[in-house]
């Protein structure tokens, strides 16, 4: 046998080897591509039902928003929630809210704007008479419901202000369409939040406004840190399909997200456990903005892109600009 046919079969081996190692190689890549994809579409699912709860439901926005009155008072000795609900409602004519914190000895009412029976001081006296607590009034507060509607509407024109802000800036850092992927990630996020208060009826308030806005911070530096990996790999792979493309950046950043997520989720978890009821609705608006938001950095802000036509030539052409530029 000659030399040369030696070489032929050696070389139709080697052939076949390497694709049988390109197949190996991709099968990780498309199941990973599938979970991406599956991903996605249940970001989607979620924000359309979020859309549907805020509509049929809304939210149940607190004193914060909707005006009334707050009142505070002690109790000497820890007292069953359920009991104290009962006395108070025996006593009271409105409905209210009651809150508890401190082992049960520090309580917080609330009753709509125009209750029909407010609680003062001397109330408290009479029902402490009538119970047998020892109680100490602590504080009283009226909201007026103007406030709570100009709050409505300035945490609406932050929110706004914020993604207009981000869009701008995410087109000058990137390219347009890697800016849509972050902004849909924002809009996913908020929306689901507040669609998750609204179906279950979670009160809405000042706190959870604040995570809210602490959830669009956090959501964004994800999508930054997955878009500067896409851009990267755009660059630097010429031969990649688009999806491999998208694949290798999600999981070279993976690791990190998922680590990044963890840690905080674990710190909000103390918030809410130790937290009490002050902080409780804070610390379910960033726990489900953590996870969600990790959800959408990985599944929308880098899928979007690629459905609306991102393609590694813009930045493989800006690249030799640059390098073009740099030649003397």
């Amino acid at each position: 046998m000659s030399t040369s046919t030696l070489k032929t079969k050696n070389g139709l081996q080697d052939t076949g080897k390497t694709v049988k190692q390109s197949k190996g190689a991709h099968s990780p890549m498309a199941m990973f591509s599938k979970v991406r994809l599956a991903g996605f579409y249940l970001a989607i699912s979620l924000m359309l039902l979020s859309a549907i709860g805020l509509g049929f439901k809304g939210l149940n926005l607190g004193l914060d928003f909707t005006g009334g009155y707050m009142t505070e008072f002690t109790t000497s000795q820890s007292i069953d929630k359920g009991q104290m609900q009962n006395q108070l409602g025996a006593n009271l004519s409105g409905d209210f809210e009651l809150s508890s914190s401190a082992a049960n000895t520090h309580w917080t009412i609330r009753q709509a704007d125009g209750a029909a029976h407010v609680i003062d001081k001397d109330w408290l006296n009479t029902f402490a008479t009538q119970s047998g607590y020892n109680i100490a009034p602590q504080d009283s507060v009226y909201i007026g419901s103007q406030v709570g509607s100009e709050l409505i509407d300035n945490g609406g024109l932050a929110l706004i202000v914020a993604a207009v802000a981000m869009m701008i800036y995410l087109t000058w850092r990137f390219e347009w369409r890697l800016a849509c992927g972050s902004l849909m990630a924002l809009v996913h996020d908020v929306l689901v939040v507040l669609g998750l208060f609204a179906w279950l009826g979670l009160p809405f308030d000042l706190t959870v406004l604040a995570a809210v806005l602490a959830i669009i911070g956090y959501s964004l530096n994800d999508s930054i840190v997955i878009g500067d990996k896409l851009r990267e790999v755009m660059r630097a792979k010429t031969n990649m399909s688009m999806s491999d493309i998208v694949d290798t950046a999600v999981k070279s950043t993976l690791t990190r997200s998922l680590i990044t997520s963890g840690t905080t989720l674990a710190t909000i978890g103390a918030i809410w456990i130790f937290g009490g009821q002050p902080l409780q609705g804070f610390a379910i608006g960033l726990f489900a903005g953590v996870v969600f938001g990790t959800l959408s950095s990985i599944a929308v802000s880098a899928t979007i892109p690629q459905l609306i036509g991102l393609n590694p030539e813009f930045y493989q052409h800006r690249a030799q600009e640059l390098l073009l530029n740099d030649e003397p």
